[in-house]
């Protein structure tokens, strides 16, 4: 037991500590994992044996995201994906089985084995592909979309795949295994097995889940709902495994079944983490299974398979993306995140070896190959970062000549800059812009708006834009490094113009402050403030405290900006500056304190008001006393003075 605990705890602090540096560094949590893996299995000794069996185990995490993601997947959704599904995910596994295959054969491995070869390595990996997508969030994207539809069809082709390979098996004559028993279940029997399980998935999915989860929430006990979540998950996943079948399938099904459930969001919310963690700890037995000396013994061979393998994908997925028509960095993302091998490829190798289909060492040499693969996955997302942001800068070209001065000049025309300039010249201001983005150069020229090209932290640029003449600068820039060059050599060289930066966070506002900056807006604090107002109405406050508070939380805020900003070490972690911590936790108290003040002056002048308005009225009520008593004096002496005249006329 004490064994099993040390164990779980190397693999958890592994996770804990090689994917926060990796995330720190824009590598993705994947190639963070795999690294953990490598770090505490083939190079410290950490962790052994025992990888292969708890890889079993972590396999439940790719169980639970294609659950996850068939919740997702309506019906009609894929009904809707079926062009792109068939032909997409089609074309690319029959492609590369065929060019896998013929590359065997050309180099005398058996006919039989190449093709199962070219089945194990058609399929893509799921788990690091979908995992990487949202971490970039690049899912959504048309690429993304595209990748989606290949692996979902790669999964589905699982199933014939498996009824495929043992009829690749080579004769029980030639290899001496034995003949199947006469007991042993028929083809036809097993067929209609598969099917009737599969039915019955969908089946289960569809009409009992909603009474079953309605019977479960009367209970009012969330751990039950998760324990009964997984328990359905698990059931399917048996199941298939009874049949031979991959379980990430049926789940899949499954969840597709309950994508129009009213429980899909509860559903989800209680898998997620379960799903997340385990398919961590997936990676990280991939990154550990890595076997050094295997590779050691033939490395430029093996090296130069796997890359032959990615190169071969990658060329048929860009002939596919020619093919549908998949266009710029869409078509980046998708021949360069599926180009390695996936981990459907470890099941699909173990049962070729129990079929006698490949031989335990060839079945080896693939797992490795398999691995290293999966382990390039993050560097080719690199590369698609890269290739991106070459094809948004666009192709390099001089800087323009400027040759008009303004009063004030506009460093970057993104929607920033876009309606700072709109408001200055709708009042008549001479503006000059300059943004590095030719294709935004010319956008604006098609409007009717002068801009010029150009790199605006050049000093070059910015004398010849009239800088010395300007009033002030607007950097609105979307890259911090050139901003706070920009804003450095501005106050160094002409501290009489004014300088306007935008900012992306409280970071970013410290650091163009330390550049001379002293006038930073943050791009989303003043719609944050804006969102507060609204919500202080809905809670009731009335236009004027609204309008009071909404004013004293922001000229507060920009007072601790200003004190922060000096206490602020670019070279020390926030975390670390004790100081900066210190006067933080202060002006949390200071603000909460503020914004009770206010409250507290309003209801101290409400007070007042309704103090001075109750002494108003009661003077008013003594002054209609007093005239009621004067009037009813003088009608009591009237009459007096007319009973003696009368008296006095008789």
């Amino acid at each position: 037991m004490q064994l099993v605990l040390i164990e779980i705890l190397i693999y958890l602090m592994a996770a804990v500590v090689a994917v926060p540096i990796s995330q720190k560094f824009g590598l993705g949590s994947v190639l963070g994992y795999l690294a953990a893996g490598v770090l505490i299995g083939p190079v410290i000794g950490l962790v052994g044996s025992e990888t292969e069996n708890l890889q079993h185990y972590a396999e439940f995490g790719v169980v639970l995201m294609l659950f996850l993601i068939g919740l997702e997947m309506e019906p009609k959704t894929l009904w809707q994906m079926r062009k792109r599904l068939l032909g997409l995910g089609g074309l690319q596994v029959a492609l590369t089985l065929i060019a896998v295959a013929v590359f065997c054969i050309a180099i005398g491995i058996d006919w039989n084995e190449s093709v199962a070869i070219g089945i194990i390595l058609c399929l893509s990996s799921t788990a690091i592909v979908m995992q990487t997508l949202n971490e970039k969030h690049l899912n959504r994207t048309d690429g993304g979309r595209a990748s989606f539809s290949v692996l979902l069809f790669q999964d589905i082709a699982a199933i014939p795949f498996l009824a495929l390979i043992p009829l690749l098996a080579i004769s029980s004559v030639q290899t001496g295994v034995p003949e199947a028993d006469a007991g042993e279940v028929s083809g036809w029997l097993r067929a209609a097995m598969v099917v009737g399980a599969v039915v019955l998935v969908v089946l289960a999915g569809k009409y009992l889940t909603r009474p079953f989860f309605k019977f479960l929430n009367m209970s009012g006990l969330h751990e039950i709902h998760i324990a009964a979540t997984l328990s359905f998950i698990i059931l399917i996943a048996v199941v298939m495994e009874l049949l031979h079948l991959p379980p990430a399938l049926g789940t899949f099904l499954a969840g597709v079944a309950l994508a129009n459930s009213e429980y899909r969001h509860q559903i989800k919310s209680d898998i997620s983490p379960f799903k997340g963690l385990l398919l961590g700890l997936f990676f990280i037995t991939v990154g550990a299974s890595i076997d050094f000396a295997l590779l050691f013994s033939e490395p430029v061979k093996t090296f130069g398979l796997v890359l032959a393998l990615m190169v071969v994908k990658y060329f048929i997925l860009l002939g596919l993306a020619v093919l549908f028509k998949i266009e710029g960095r869409d078509r980046v993302l998708f021949t360069l995140s599926l180009a390695q091998a996936g981990e459907f490829g470890f099941f699909l190798s173990s049962f070729a070896r129990q079929n006698f289909v490949i031989p335990s060492d060839r079945a080896d040499q693939l797992l490795l190959i398999i691995t290293l693969s999966m382990f390039l996955t993050p560097a080719l997302f690199m590369i698609h970062d890269y290739v991106t942001r070459r094809l948004v800068a666009g192709p390099a070209k001089p800087d323009d000549e400027i040759d008009e001065h303004g009063t004030v000049i506009i460093a970057g025309m993104g929607r920033f800059g876009q309606v700072v300039n709109r408001l200055l010249m709708g009042l008549g201001h001479k503006t000059v812009v300059i943004d590095s983005r030719a294709s935004t150069i010319e956008r604006m020229r098609r409007f009717g708006i002068q801009g010029y090209y150009g790199e605006v932290d050049r000093p070059a640029l910015l004398e010849a834009a009239g800088l010395s003449e300007a009033k002030a600068i607007v950097i609105a820039v979307d890259d911090p490094g050139v901003a706070a060059r920009t804003a450095s050599y501005v106050s160094r060289n002409h501290p009489n113009v004014e300088i306007i930066a935008r900012a992306h966070d409280r970071h970013h506002v410290y650091a163009l402050y330390a550049a001379g900056a002293k006038a930073s807006v943050r791009e989303v604090f003043d719609s944050g403030v804006r969102a507060g107002k609204y919500a202080l109405s809905a809670l009731g406050y009335s236009e004027d405290e609204v309008e009071r508070l909404a004013t004293a939380f922001f000229e507060h805020d920009r007072q601790m900006l200003a004190e922060l900003a000096e206490l602020w070490r670019p070279d020390v972690p926030t975390e670390q500056n004790g100081p900066y911590m210190e006067k933080a936790r202060e002006q949390h108290q200071k603000i909460a304190a503020v914004l009770r003040t206010q409250l507290d002056q309003k209801e101290k002048a409400l007070e007042k008001a309704r103090e001075k308005e109750r002494r108003t009225q009661e003077r008013e009520e003594a002054r209609q006393r007093r005239l009621k008593q004067e009037a009813g004096e003088a009608e009591s002496g009237g009459k007096n003075s007319g009973g003696k005249i009368e008296t006095a006329a008789e």
